[in-house]
């Protein structure tokens, strides 16, 4: 009894076990942020300066020289940086005054359009503009009635402290940044020199029982994040450039400051670069008596963003970043929440290193699992959940995009027929039945039909795909050397020449006009005439010798056949009503050797085959020329007993 109190109690324990695990660490991390923020931001710099660092060892290069080098010139950037923002921000202080009577001209304009308009929303707009700025006004009348009041001369005494007071008023507010700084440095100085004892502790950490490839698997993972990172920082930073000089042809005040604040809001995800435009929009609103200046502005971020977002990234890196939009949004809430604003902007890179850590790390799959971009299943079990679900209009998108890069024969084998034997399983242990398993009938039916009318690319181009299709596509490998050939009809053998030589017949299992349906598909895209009948159509109308005429290979296609014998008696019944035709069997969920082999041994078939891909590759060997003029010999039929002739009426019954 205590036991199995215990085994219920064990999920609660595990829920409240992981509650306080993460709470410890968020904590932790929240309340040592000022010595976890400079490391984390060494981490990202170590990561962004090892490319440098390995290209310069390349050329010979000594390694100190190689990393002292590249973190002098990160250095002297990123000073660089600070001292144009304050040179940038010290003058744009001293004009803000200036711009009052623009502002003012503006609002006032803005008012009387509303008073014509009437209480219209722009009007609205205006009347709520012009009162906040007349109660800005109403705050600064004090002081400026104070101004107006006459001062006594001010007496202040000096002392030969007063100079120390001056720098120390100065240098005070600048030791913080000032020492942040230095210990990012430090920290990327210790990380690119302990480089390969770090990546021994991760490999240690992932596992040694397979050395060769995790060590290859994480130096393609650091290469990748450095490149990713490297990319990252280049294409912000041509944000930056492009913006600041449109800026400055615009005539915005400060154009490098807002060149700069938004290369580096743009690491913020999706919204970064856009909140990066706000201040100097405002900015043009305040200098510039007319709406132009504003217009442009705006145009001008919109259509950075959009070259860099839809042309540059894909060319350089691709769309993803290895993150769901989820989990950026996510991330970037929970790292603001511990760090500041400082988090928002570490947001994405820190949670691409975790990512990276999860998909090599077995202990931190989770993560990977929580936050990656690749889905959590594999692809023919997601093409199974939703022909449960009734979403074949879904699975038409992602196999839309997966035949973009590969052969439709790929795809039928690989995904879909999978997706089809794990749902054989469960209909076979009576787990999907009654309406669920007319669901998953009607969806597969209408998917293939979907799938048969994407036409293949006469030229592929090299598309950047969803993160689904992409993984589907890495997970299934290439395309076979048969999906390439495509027969024309000078090539076929006579008798092949036909409109449908070949007759595909489907058992009698709910998922057997499916498949039967796609290998109909298959055949006719590669250049051989096909029709798919169900044999409980042959029973309603009994097939004749004429029917027959021009039928050149019969396929007999199953999920899983009734019994060996269920399969001779059709073989049988197929060579009385086309004697001439071959066969072929295929049993699509079979893939036990002996089990095949023994199958082959007794039904006399002239091809067994068990994917689409080799039922491709039989059929074409078959239809050639050469073969036509040579054929293999095939086993003859088993006579029949004397009195147990079968016609073609009893032929279509057995089937």
């Amino acid at each position: 009894m205590t036991s199995q109190m215990l085994k219920k109690a064990l999920p609660l324990f595990t829920a409240l076990a992981v509650t306080v695990l993460i709470l410890t660490v968020s904590s932790i991390l929240y309340l040592g942020r000022e010595i976890f923020v400079p490391f984390a931001l060494g981490i990202l710099l170590s990561f962004i300066l090892a490319p440098i660092v390995i290209k310069l060892q390349r050329y010979r290069v000594p390694r100190i020289l190689a990393m002292s080098g590249a973190i002098l010139a990160a250095t002297v950037v990123i000073l660089a940086l600070g001292f144009l923002i304050a040179t940038q921000v010290t003058g744009l202080v001293g004009e803000i005054p200036s711009y009052r009577v623009t502002v003012e001209q503006k609002l006032r304009s803005l008012s009387e359009s509303a008073q014509a308009e009437g209480n219209g929303p722009f009007s609205r707009a205006a009347v709520a503009l012009e009162e906040m700025a007349a109660d800005i006004q109403k705050l600064a009348a004090p002081a400026e009635a104070d101004a107006n009041q006459p001062k006594p001369i001010p007496v202040t005494v000096e002392n030969n402290g007063s100079v120390f007071a001056t720098l120390s008023a100065v240098a005070i507010p600048l030791l913080s940044p000032i020492a942040t700084f230095g210990v990012v440095i430090i920290f990327a100085i210790f990380i690119l020199l302990q480089r390969e004892d770090l990546r021994n502790r991760f490999i240690r950490l992932a596992g040694t029982d397979d050395l060769q490839q995790t060590t290859a698997a994480i130096d393609d993972a650091a290469k990748r994040l450095s490149k990713l990172l490297l990319f990252q920082l280049g294409v912000n930073a041509a944000f930056g450039a492009m913006t600041a000089l449109g800026l400055w042809l615009l005539g915005v005040p400060s154009p490098i400051l807002w060149g700069i604040l938004g290369g580096i809001l743009r690491f913020i995800p999706y919204v970064g670069g856009f909140v990066g435009a706000g201040l100097p929009m405002l900015l043009a609103f305040a200098v510039d008596p007319g709406w132009s200046m504003l217009i442009w502005t705006a145009v001008l971020y919109l259509g950075a963003e959009a070259l860099l977002s839809n042309v540059v990234e894909p060319v350089l890196y691709g769309h993803s970043t290895g993150l769901s939009p989820v989990a950026i949004l996510l991330a970037a809430t929970v790292w603001a929440l511990l760090w500041g604003p400082i988090g928002l902007i570490l947001a994405t890179p820190l949670t691409i290193c975790l990512v990276v850590m999860g998909r090599h790390v077995p202990r931190l799959a989770f993560i990977d699992v929580m936050f990656g971009d690749r889905p959590a299943l594999l692809p023919a079990q997601i093409f199974y959940q939703r022909m449960l679900a009734g979403a074949p209009q879904e699975a038409a998108d992602q196999a839309r995009e997966f035949l973009r890069e590969r052969e439709l024969a790929t795809y039928y084998d690989e995904v879909a027929l999978d997706g089809l034997r794990i749902a054989h399983e469960d209909v076979a242990r009576f787990a999907v039945k009654g309406e669920r398993l007319e669901t998953l009938r009607a969806a597969t039916l209408e998917l293939v039909r979907e799938v048969g009318t994407i036409n293949p690319s006469k030229r592929r181009r090299k598309a950047h795909l969803t993160a689904e299709a992409a993984a589907a596509v890495d997970a299934v490998g290439p395309d076979q050397e048969v999906t390439r050939i495509v027969q024309r009809k000078g090539d076929l053998a006579p008798e092949w020449r036909g409109q449908t030589p070949v007759i595909c017949l489907s058992g009698n299992n709910a998922l057997d006009a499916a498949v039967t349906t796609m290998l109909a598909q298959v055949l006719e895209r590669h250049g051989l005439g096909a029709r798919h009948i169900a044999l409980s159509e042959l029973r309603e109308k009994p097939p004749t010798a004429k029917d027959a005429e021009g039928v050149a290979l019969v396929v007999l296609s199953f999920i899983e056949p009734l019994s060996t014998v269920h399969l001779r008696q059709a073989v049988r019944a197929v060579h009385r009503v086309a004697p001439k035709a071959r066969i072929m069997i295929g049993i699509w969920r079979q893939r036990d050797p002996a089990m095949l082999q023994e199958l082959q041994r007794r039904v006399h078939a002239d091809a067994l085959v068990t994917t689409l891909n080799k039922a491709l590759a039989a059929a074409l060997e078959m239809s050639g020329q050469r073969m036509a003029q040579a054929p293999e010999p095939r086993p003859a039929p088993r006579p029949e007993r004397p009195g147990n002739k079968v016609e073609p009426e009893a032929a279509a019954v057995a089937l």
